[in-house]
């Protein structure tokens, strides 16, 4: 632990830094509520300081999983079953580097047991499988039995908690945590502090004295002691100059900086309550956190968390790479989600909803049906296994509907529809007439095909033949 005014050679910026303040535990008498920014009647605001800390993106980043912890707990629980399948694909999708490093369970009952120890059996190196668990020796002990190296322990830090929730001051808030993490590293468990509500924590009065007891701790036992930054109700803000505590970076620089906490123990929890979970996430990466803690399609608490899928696109987007991830799972996990769960996925989601690529308006199709690149994200056919479509109405024109009959029959080279066929004007004629009668809904592929057939059977049945003998070669 550095002291005031040390001067020391950084290994971060290889030149000389002045530690000019110590940050000590401020127990305050009365909690700090930041009422000019959270005053409860009115939107939360956003205030500034002027203050830039520096870009200091750590070499390795990844993401963790809570998909079978936060991600139960706005849902039915999965079965041992689900969980085990889903378990399977995220180890498939993070790949054999294990970008997708950890995933967290719950240990409270039988069944969560069962489905830890059915993944355990799997043998996977990654993700490796950790826990949550209530602060106590009984589940500490629970931890061992189960095999679990690493746990979370819930460490709130907000005066909203300690004050009002646990009705402890900062000292004996600190005392009680700090006890907790003595008891999980003396039963040989790698704690992970969840520093509840850190948002609208006192940083400098509480958060960093209590990350430096953490450090000191871990210097002297020699075992690591993760913390997560939970930004339980999705107060933290990316925007240059923010003032804390919802400064993403901010937090980040500051626990690396003052509290000497490497990023390799950093990581990032968000909410979307604002909308902001992904820019948070990569935010927290871009500043000196390795991780950022996802669930499988931002399924959680509220508003839900980040989303994992959003995660490893925006991995590949920081990196140049996918490191070996396989992102055509993003489309497994979406559709096992869907037809084995009954989960409604909102059809404008990102990367798994049903139209994330697909467009309606005839000028995009007329794009798209000179090239997709003109109009389409990336290749999602090759990354996601999810071809560009076009859905048809009355916006859509003689494009969409070419570019709906090449892209359901799977017509490529010399047999590709062009929009001044006889086939799609006929077509186009009946879809206008539907709309001109009053109809609102978009076509389905059903009616699409129904029309095709009264207007042209056999050239129905060539299509039908062309795309068979795609989907069987």
């Amino acid at each position: 632990m550095l002291t005031t005014n040390e001067v020391y050679l950084s290994e971060r910026s290889h030149v000389l830094e002045e530690h000019s303040y110590n940050y000590e535990l401020q127990d305050v008498d009365k909690p700090q509520l930041y009422r000019n920014f959270f005053d409860y009647t009115s939107i939360p605001k956003v205030a500034f300081n002027f203050r830039s800390v520096p870009l200091n993106c750590p070499k390795e980043i990844w993401i963790t999983d809570t998909t079978f912890r936060d991600g139960q707990q706005s849902r039915s629980p999965y079965t041992v079953e689900q969980i085990v399948e889903i378990f399977k694909m995220l180890s498939r999708l993070g790949g054999e580097k294990g970008i997708i490093k950890q995933s967290e369970f719950f240990l409270y009952n039988e069944k969560d047991r069962l489905a830890v120890r059915k993944c355990q059996e799997l043998g996977y190196k990654f993700p490796e499988v950790t826990s949550w668990i209530r602060a106590n020796e009984k589940d500490f002990q629970l931890v061992k039995e189960m095999g679990v190296a690493e746990t979370g322990i819930l460490v709130s830090c907000s005066d909203y908690h300690i004050f009002k929730k646990m009705n402890l001051t900062r000292a004996k808030a600190m005392e009680k945590y700090l006890a907790i993490v003595k008891a999980a590293l003396d039963a040989g468990i790698r704690p992970r502090c969840h520093f509840e509500d850190i948002t609208r924590a006192d940083f400098y009065g509480f958060v960093v004295p209590f990350a430096n007891e953490l450090k000191k701790i871990m210097d002297e036992s020699g075992m690591p002691i993760k913390i997560r930054c939970c930004d339980t109700l999705g107060y933290g803000i990316t925007y240059p100059g923010a003032s804390l505590p919802r400064s993403v970076q901010g937090i980040i620089y500051g626990l690396k900086h003052y509290s000497g906490i490497p990023s390799a123990l950093l990581e990032w929890h968000g909410h979307n309550d604002f909308y902001k979970a992904v820019v948070n996430g990569t935010t927290a990466w871009l500043y000196g956190a390795s991780g950022v803690n996802c669930s499988v399609l931002g399924i959680g608490e509220r508003t839900g968390n980040c989303p994992l899928e959003a995660m490893c696109i925006e991995y590949a987007s920081i990196k140049g790479t996918t490191d070996g991830m396989d992102f055509t799972v993003i489309t497994e996990l979406a559709q096992y989600f869907e037809k084995e769960m009954g989960y409604k996925i909102p059809a404008n989601t990102p990367f798994v909803g049903k139209n994330f690529n697909t467009t309606r308006a005839g000028i995009h199709a007329d794009g798209l049906l000179k090239d997709e690149e003109i109009y389409n994200i990336f290749d999602t056919e090759t990354l996601l296994k999810r071809k560009a479509r076009v859905s048809v109405d009355s916006h859509s024109g003689l494009a969409g509907i070419a570019y709906w009959i090449n892209g359901y029959f799977q017509l490529t080279d010399e047999d590709i529809i062009d929009k001044k066929d006889d086939i799609v004007v006929a077509m186009k004629e009946k879809v206008d007439q539907e709309y001109a009668n009053g109809r609102t809904t978009v076509m389905s592929d059903y009616e699409l095909k129904e029309i095709m057939k009264q207007i042209d059977v056999n050239f129905y049945r060539k299509l039908k033949a062309i795309s068979a003998g795609i989907s069987n070669s």
